[in-house]
């Protein structure tokens, strides 16, 4: 597994894409730095923008590559190499050249403004690790789903269908079941509804521990009190890391039973 996902690695780290993503993020963190001196303000914008555009960038990546090296996974496949560990090194390759592009991307004008000397620096590290957790899993939701659907357009269709499902569409359900149950305490429920979302769950996150929960009115307030103490935030990292891993014990089981 280890030398597949070396290939893949250094075969995404090769593409021009991949110069892309690290330079959208290079570029966007020095002009927010020079625009903005406060960078609390700066990781606001930031969230902004990573918890829409990470999550789609990995459901693209991941099944762009999964359909464009399919030939060679079937060359793979006729070797005496399990077949977890083609697909899991594949994963881990796109994930992680994905996940260097933008910790260096954001991490290199932070620094070179002063972070370290900074209190805003557990938020920015909190920013990048949401942003490390959705890479991981919205890639293998991606790699699912083409590892699923042989057909192409299908293949896309469904993963971007899941993309905006997660970014937009759960949003606006929860807002109406919010608006409908309002007569009924609703505390368990936002906080369950929450959790089951990666993309609300780091959003949840990230405006809580830049103290602006107040602008969330009554359901903030809900939040602060359970993901602002350290158990929160101890159990919303659990619930990242079973979205992670869920999703790759699955790519591995499919994987093992498919029939190529």
């Amino acid at each position: 597994m280890i030398k597949i996902l070396k290939y893949s690695f250094y075969d995404l780290m090769r593409s021009r894409w991949s110069y892309i993503y690290f330079l959208f993020y290079l570029i966007l963190g020095f002009v927010l730095l020079f625009l903005n001196n406060d960078v609390s303000k700066a990781v606001i914008t930031l969230m902004n923008i990573i918890i829409i555009l990470v999550p789609l960038i990995g459901t693209i990546f991941g099944v762009m590559y999964y359909y464009n090296s399919k030939e060679f996974t079937e060359l793979l496949l006729a070797q005496p190499i399990k077949r977890s560990s083609i697909f899991l090194g594949q994963y881990f390759g796109v994930a992680g050249s994905l996940t260097l592009s933008l910790v260096l991307g954001l991490g290199i004008p932070f620094v070179l403004y002063g972070l370290f000397k900074s209190d805003a620096i557990f938020d920015f590290s909190l920013l990048l690790v949401t942003g490390a957790f959705l890479t991981l899993i919205f890639t293998a939701l991606s790699f699912n789903i083409a590892l699923s659907n042989e057909n192409k357009i299908k293949g896309f269709g469904y993963a971007v269908l899941l993309w905006l499902f997660l970014a937009v569409i759960y949003d606006g359900i929860f807002l109406m079941s919010l608006i409908i149950f309002k007569e009924y305490p609703l505390d368990t429920f936002s906080l369950t509804a929450t959790m089951l979302n990666p993309i609300d769950l780091s959003r949840t996150l990230i405006l809580l521990k830049l103290d602006i929960s107040a602008l969330l009115g009554y359901t903030g307030a809900v939040f602060k009190q359970f993901f602002g103490t350290n158990t929160g935030l101890v159990i919303s990292m659990v619930m990242l890391v079973l979205w992670t891993a869920i999703p790759v014990w699955r790519l591995s089981y499919k994987a093992n039973r498919k029939d190529f």
